[in-house]
């Protein structure tokens, strides 16, 4: 895989940027796609672009401002306040469609610039009920886009059956701990970094971080 290139799907956020460096130390060349979808943070996609600069990442930034007109979403909505789903239902930050459209228009740009790796940072474990963050959805994506194209794409994720801790050790592997830490967004309030402590997405990044440093220290502490 060494010498081939993959385009990773890129949010600015803990997950996307761990999968990033994971590109980076596997791929011979790597570029970077972010999706304007209208998202209530614009600060996301800044974060995103300084990311991909500073690791030296050709960065591709594509209009998909209909998905906001056509779900209605707290991420893409400020009249709709961010709240877990209750009673089976999915929580309101939940984007219909989002994941299919980004991995087919990320599988288009794909075939234009010559690469083979489509990497993701979904993940069933930390999923957060989420139904295109499951694994089955992507490996039947994977299948589709093949056929709807006839390429031979293979869409990678790294952080699949990882938990917030583990996704943590593997950045930590990576030597971009304190990158990921410090520069990303993944706060549904839009705050850098470690966030404003109180929205699901910070309290899951927060608890996942704070165990793998005590289990650090521990193993230190042998």
């Amino acid at each position: 895989m060494k010498q081939e290139k993959a385009v990773v799907v890129f949010s600015g956020g803990q997950d996307s940027t761990t999968c990033l460096f994971w590109a980076k130390e596997r791929f011979s060349e790597v570029e970077a796609v972010t999706f304007d979808y209208g998202q209530r943070h614009r600060l996301e996609i800044e974060c995103a672009k300084e990311i991909a600069k500073e690791l030296g990442v050709k960065h591709h930034i594509l209009d998909m401002s209909l998905l906001s007109q056509l779900a209605p979403n707290a991420l893409t909505r400020n009249d709709i306040s961010v709240a877990d789903g209750e009673n089976g239902e999915l929580p309101s930050t939940f984007v219909p469609g989002r994941n299919l459209l980004f991995m087919s228009f990320a599988g288009v740009l794909a075939s234009q610039v010559g690469a083979k790796h489509i990497v993701t940072g979904v993940c069933e474990t930390d999923f957060s009920g989420y139904p295109d963050c499951r694994d089955i959805f992507i490996k039947s994506l994977n299948v589709t886009l093949n056929l709807s194209m006839d390429e031979t794409f293979v869409i990678e994720t790294p952080l699949m059956w990882l938990n917030k801790t583990e996704t943590w050790g593997l950045a930590d592997e990576l030597g971009a701990l304190d990158f990921v830490r410090e520069r990303t967004l993944t706060c549904y309030n839009g705050v850098i970094a470690d966030g404003c402590g109180h929205c699901a997405s910070c309290k899951l990044r927060q608890k996942g971080l704070e165990t793998y440093l005590s289990t650090q220290k521990e193993l230190s502490n042998g």
